[in-house]
């Protein structure tokens, strides 16, 4: 059924003649067309018009949950600074156009007449199944925000279908020479491999009128998805990603759209994660093409540049996007189809959440739109007399400014968006020292090195949709508000042969053996406690070889084997290892630090409040367990603590024994799993905590525990030795002058 839609469409960019600037005559004539039915029709293709492109649009869905199997937009009036339209919402409602109710890899393109637009998107939700959908959906437009749109199921459609299994991410290009659109996908059927098909679309763009055909053959008759095609020096280039015997993207190329295409047998993603999704754009004002893909167990985009299709550049440092996008494509849009965009789907005040300066945590720029005004958090240091917020320039907006500066207070920005009446915003500049990195980390442990002199910090790398990161990171500071990143220090994929997932709540500590300083990293993989050892706090670690722990205590029934935490007894200088989600354990560690003492491993749970994340610190006598409260998806996630006598004695728990909870007052939310550090020689001590992100974690449901942040304030105990409860804030704490 063709479904006029009169809310938000998308779009999909297929690297298509037009789209890249290399059309001619040829695509413009009046066509007559035969359907298979003999049905005579008409279709005319004016001549495209000559107006300037001057900004881009990129269309993308968000993710695997059926929330996120929908389409949003982006623009960008470079290339390569793109903001999301909508709030990075869906432009449409996936029910209404599909048959399954989510959809999948958009793809656009621009018509010959160069003011329709076609896009085809895959028709699935993945939760039932990467073998469960038989159709895709066809759309058109001729205003990029009004659409139509028909389900077409090739197993219904056309005979000799009965054993597909799947039907992926449909592309469309013009055929010069058939005078028709061609709709290009991939398709399994039984135990075949996925193979890329083409079929021509009837003159509405509501059906497919030619039986689906092989469009490219693997000469290894391996798997081959996700294809698009460029045109480029009268040849035709068909990106696709390969299946099974090694993954990765690689380019068939061919004289003829509808077959020869012979493969350049190497791979061409500059990455050796697994990547898919390919899309090729032409820029506007400068030479080249952009091949970006999606890096789809890192989520994140990675954007390459060239020149020959041939040889390709990184250049993610140029690049910026406030979403992260799944399998989405790009195309050149005019001045007047941008600025239509902005005004339907662009609020002013997201226009200034586009603010780039180096100096700013971009993570946690505060916009309140009903008052009016965006707090931006800078980086410690900041010259606030000179800071310029540097917003991106985008397509039909134009930004002005007061006169003051941030130390005065509030600056006033005016929006201005054409089309739309003004809005001045009252804008604030100040230094927060939390969040203390830049990015996404959780579950973080830090030490003093006496070696170096430096404080060390060793967080989860986080961002990741379900707590999928495979590498961790160090990072130091002299004085716990300036750090360093240091960079990977262990990658279990490279690094660790019995666990290569879910790279976890790591601990360390630094002991001296035999006069030389040793570094031992407890980590979590693949739900499995490990260790691994270096010289230095920074790496490079070896893994033991084995897991250290990889079973349940006697006696406990369920839980998990992660969240290690390592303690030395300043009163004997033996070393500890605590573990455990769902109960505690303890063990003593042998002099080798890498094997636990045989007999000494002892559940410790102390209440029903225990989750996961032990952390033990002594002071004056006493030996602090903390731990954490609740799920790490819940805003409810907070520390708790209570006392023991010895490393692995009873655990007493107060009757006011939190440590430190969210504060909705200040948007903080979901504080927990913590490490504490002690200033060398002072009675003066830091909690370091994770928190979601602020100020979007709270409205992200569950992905809000992925999507967590490290903060850092003080944390001070009574005269009686109770902890005082922590507020978290914004602020943080001031620098430490280590003299």
């Amino acid at each position: 059924m063709n479904k006029p839609l009169s809310r938000n469409l998308p779009m999909k960019c297929a690297a298509f003649c037009l789209a890249l600037g290399l059309f001619s005559s040829a695509c413009s004539p009046q066509v007559g067309t035969t359907s298979e039915s003999g049905r005579k029709s008409t279709r005319t293709e004016e001549k495209a018009p000559q107006e300037k492109f001057s900004a881009y649009l990129f269309t993308y869905f968000t993710g695997n949950s059926k929330a996120e199997e929908s389409i949003r937009f982006a623009i960008s009036q470079d290339g390569y600074n793109f903001r999301a339209l909508n709030g990075n919402q869906p432009i449409l409602n996936s029910a209404q156009i599909s048959s399954t109710g989510g959809v999948r890899d958009p793809h656009i393109l621009r018509g010959a007449d160069g003011k329709t637009f076609y896009m085809v998107v895959t028709d699935m939700v993945s939760a039932n199944g990467w073998s469960s959908n038989r159709a895709m959906v066809l759309l058109k437009s001729t205003d990029l925000i009004n659409w139509t749109s028909s389900v077409v199921n090739i197993q219904k459609r056309f005979a000799g279908n009965e054993k597909l299994l799947r039907v992926w991410a449909p592309q469309t290009i013009y055929d010069p020479e058939a005078k028709k659109y061609m709709v290009y996908f991939s398709m399994k059927h039984g135990d075949d491999p996925d193979k890329i098909y083409y079929a021509y679309a009837n003159p509405d763009f509501t059906d497919l009128e030619s039986e689906p055909k092989q469009l490219y053959f693997s000469p290894t008759n391996g798997a081959a998805i996700d294809g698009d095609i460029v045109l480029k020096d009268g040849k035709y280039h068909l990106f696709f990603k390969t299946e099974g015997e090694g993954s990765g993207i690689k380019i068939a190329v061919s004289d003829k759209l509808t077959g020869g295409y012979v493969l350049q047998d190497r791979y061409v993603q500059q990455t050796k994660d697994p990547v898919e999704g390919a899309g090729v754009f032409k820029l506007i004002d400068e030479e080249g093409y952009i091949l970006m893909y999606d890096v789809y167990t890192k989520g994140k985009y990675q954007f390459t540049k060239t020149t020959d299709l041939q040889n390709f550049t990184v250049v993610d440092n140029d690049v910026t996007m406030n979403f992260h996008p799944r399998h989405g494509t790009v195309i050149p849009i005019t001045a007047q189809e941008s600025e239509a965009l902005v005004r339907q789907w662009l609020p002013a005040g997201e226009v200034l959440l586009s603010a780039q300066a180096k100096e700013l945590k971009k993570n946690n720029l505060f916009l309140d739109s009903a008052k009016r005004t965006l707090h931006l958090p800078v980086k410690p240091g900041t010259d606030l007399s000179a800071f310029d917020p540097g917003f991106v320039s985008l397509p039909g907006v134009k930004v002005s400014r007061s006169a003051a500066d941030f130390t005065k207070g509030a600056v006033n920005y005016t929006v201005e968006i054409k089309g739309k009446e003004p809005q001045t915003f009252a804008v604030t500049a100040r230094e927060d020292h939390n969040t203390v990195l830049e990015g996404y980390y959780a579950d973080p442990d830090i030490i003093y090195s006496e070696k170096n002199g430096k404080y060390y910090l060793y967080p989860t790398s986080d961002g990741f949709t379900g707590w999928s990161g495979t590498y961790f990171k160090a990072f130091s500071s002299e004085d716990l508000v300036n750090w360093k990143d240091e960079g990977v220090i262990l990658d279990l994929p490279k690094d660790v042969s019995w666990g290569k997932r879910n790279a976890w709540a790591p601990a360390i500590i630094e002991k001296k053996i035999n006069g030389q300083y040793k570094y031992f990293f407890y980590f979590t993989a693949a739900q499995k406690v490990g260790v691994a050892v270096s010289d230095s706090p920074t790496g490079p670690f070896v893994d033991s070889g084995k897991p250290l722990v990889d079973a349940l205590p006697k006696g406990v029934t369920g839980g998990q084997q992660i969240d290690p935490d390592v303690f030395t007894d300043p009163k004997t200088g033996k070393s500890y290892l605590y573990w455990g989600n769902g109960y505690m354990a303890g063990a003593e560690l042998n002099a080798d630090m890498v094997s636990l003492k045989p007999g000494t491993t002892k559940v410790m749970t102390p209440d029903k409040t225990f989750r996961e994340g032990t952390h033990v610190l002594y002071r004056n006598g006493t030996y602090y367990f903390l731990w954490s409260e609740d799920d790490t998806r819940s805003e409810n996630y907070r520390v708790r603590y209570g006392t023991s006598s010895s490393p692995l004695g009873k655990i007493t728990v107060p009757a006011n024994n939190l440590v430190i909870a969210k504060d909705p007052a200040s948007g903080i939310y979901g504080t927990g799993h913590n490490s504490v550090i002690q200033v060398p020689g002072k009675d003066e001590w830091y909690i370091v905590y994770h928190r979601f992100n602020y100020p979007k974690g709270i409205t992200m449901g569950d992905a809000a525990g992925f999507n967590r942040e490290v903060a850092i304030d003080r944390m001070e105990f009574n005269p009686d030795g109770s902890i005082k409860q922590v507020t978290p804030t914004h602020e943080g704490i001031k620098g430490l002058n280590r003299k």
